[in-house]
């Protein structure tokens, strides 16, 4: 199974390999990273972005590597959202809007058993920002950048990530994006309940 991810980041990589091991025991992969465009904004602003910008990726990949099984695109965002918090009599739950929570999007591009491509695509879970990653991120700074920043790194995208450095690697970046990576391959787990 020839795998091409969108991408050098061994984040990335990792996390598609995990996800492609969980859902295809057995199977001999082979993945290769390569450069493929977003075509997005360095940082996706919305869930709609973000999901262009992995799907471009994936996209751009296949052209490149046309005679490869799976083509993997990966793309961070985040997205203004209403918050709820208790309001003051602690009784109900408020908005708090302009919250800025981060997320990821995985696009998967494959060929079924009649040679066809077909898509699948999953999300990560979210979360969200502390405000003084948030306002950096909304001064214009990538997430990776405004993480390293506030917490005093150096390129921790291509480490633990913003999730990782958040719930001190509960949950690491390759983590919260294999499991997208495994939604993204149920309709080629599962490819007769998913026929066009």
């Amino acid at each position: 199974m020839k795998i091409i991810v969108a991408s050098h980041n061994p984040v990335k990589q990792q996390a598609t390999v995990n996800g492609f091991r969980r859902m295809f025991p057995g199977q001999t992969l082979h993945l290769y990273g390569v450069t493929a465009s977003s075509e997005v904004s360095d940082q996706p602003n919305s869930d709609l972005e973000t999901l262009q910008g992995a799907y471009n990726r994936a996209h751009n990949a296949l052209k490149q590597h046309p005679g490869s099984d799976f083509w993997v695109g990966i793309e961070g965002g985040v997205s203004l959202m209403e918050n709820p918090s208790p309001d003051p009599s602690g009784t109900e739950l408020a908005p708090v809007k302009n919250t800025l929570a981060a997320f990821a999007w995985v696009v998967v591009l494959g060929k079924d058993s009649s040679n066809q491509i077909r898509l699948g695509k999953g999300r990560t879970g979210t979360f969200f920002l502390p405000s003084e990653v948030a306002h950096l991120v909304q001064q214009g700074k990538e997430l990776g950048e405004a993480d390293d920043i506030v917490f005093g790194r150096t390129n921790s995208k291509q480490d633990n990530g913003a999730v990782g450095l958040l719930t001190g690697d509960v949950i690491d970046r390759a983590q919260l994006y294999e499991h997208a990576v495994v939604l993204a391959l149920i309709p080629f787990k599962n490819e007769e309940l998913y026929r066009p």
